[in-house]
């Protein structure tokens, strides 16, 4: 038997600041392709911090949280889910119709919306992860999650981990590069397994000493001063940025996803562009099959790579507050159970 829809739930309303409070709020009636999650656990990406700490604007009132994993309770017609279901979902929601959705480029739709980004008094009020139950509109990507898979593995895909499939896609075939990443948080992390994975040579260059001894632990090495065919930049530091695109050799292709907020201006000299034949590339978010590919990269790697060691402890709802903050030492995720 399906589990009944509940009529209200719980959410923690971000009021600015590190504030927010415990709400009881109406669970609407699901409208076509509509999908009702209970989640299950909520990781806290570092653009929710940025959000609270006033880095990065966000509409307020609202709930925040995009990168979670959770049980399907019930579907409208034509949703892309099943009530039972365990899944991941996309952070944007596209219309599919639009020229930027047709070209391929959904995340950029010219209508996007986004889980977690969303003002609670409009029209899409249960938007967030950190809460007991979120609403997934028309147009939101999911994933189904394989039953091995710990719930504090699952959540990142959402964010983290299906940007990284986006950035690596855009480094080209990796297969015997040498990589250089900028940045060991999670992306950075992820993104260092990755391009492992596809046979990459990878050095990494962070500053926090925990953070390198985690990348050389995934299998990266302390960066150098030679020169790489492909450097992915986390940090969103210009100077590294900088410095990144400098060591390209012949060829090489600098993908830039962390330059998320006001930075000040790259130089770049346009003949070293031409005589090097250098590539430069952004990406920001990701396409639906980013999310599926990062599930499957997941799955397939789970006793590979401890990704589960990389998610703190959750803490429930009602202590929200204590999980919008950096992560401990070793972590790079903290994580609510709502």
């Amino acid at each position: 038997m399906d589990p009944v829809p509940p009529g209200v739930t719980t959410a923690a309303i971000w009021q600015g600041g590190s504030g927010t409070s415990l709400q009881r709020v109406p669970v609407p009636r699901l409208g076509p392709g509509e999908t009702l999650v209970r989640v299950r656990l909520a990781t806290v990406c570092g653009s929710d911090l940025h959000t609270v700490s006033g880095r990065r604007p966000a509409p307020c009132p609202s709930v925040l949280g995009h990168e979670a994993v959770g049980d399907v309770i019930a579907a409208g017609p034509g949703s892309p889910a099943e009530p039972g279901q365990r899944i991941v979902w996309s952070v944007t929601v596209s219309c599919g119709a639009c020229a930027r959705c047709r070209s391929g480029r959904s995340a950029k739709c010219t209508a996007v919306r986004k889980t977690g980004h969303e003002p609670f008094d409009g029209d899409w009020p249960l938007s967030g992860a950190y809460a007991e139950h979120i609403v997934l509109p028309r147009g939101t990507t999911v994933a189904a999650v394989p039953a091995r898979m710990p719930d504090a593995v699952a959540a990142p895909a959402a964010c983290a981990t299906a940007t990284v499939m986006a950035t690596v896609q855009a480094a080209g075939p990796l297969i015997g590069r040498r990589v250089l990443i900028g940045g060991a948080g999670m992306l950075g992390l992820t993104a260092t397994a990755a391009c492992l994975d596809a046979g990459a040579a990878v050095q990494v260059i962070d500053h926090h000493p925990d953070r390198m001894a985690l990348a050389t632990e995934f299998g990266a090495r302390p960066g150098d001063d030679g020169p790489v065919d492909v450097a992915i930049d986390f940090t969103g530091s210009t100077a590294a940025v900088s410095a990144a695109l400098a060591r390209l050799d012949v060829g090489g292709i600098l993908v830039i996803a962390g330059s998320v907020a006001p930075s000040p201006t790259l130089a770049v000299d346009p003949e070293q562009i031409v005589r090097r034949w250098l590539t430069i590339t952004g990406v920001h978010n990701y396409e639906p099959r980013h999310l599926r590919e990062a599930v499957v990269f997941l799955d397939r790697t789970l006793h590979r790579w401890p990704w589960h060691q990389l998610v703190d402890d959750p803490v429930p709802l009602a202590d929200l507050a204590s999980a919008l903050r950096p992560p401990p030492t070793r972590m790079l995720r903290t994580a609510v159970a709502p």
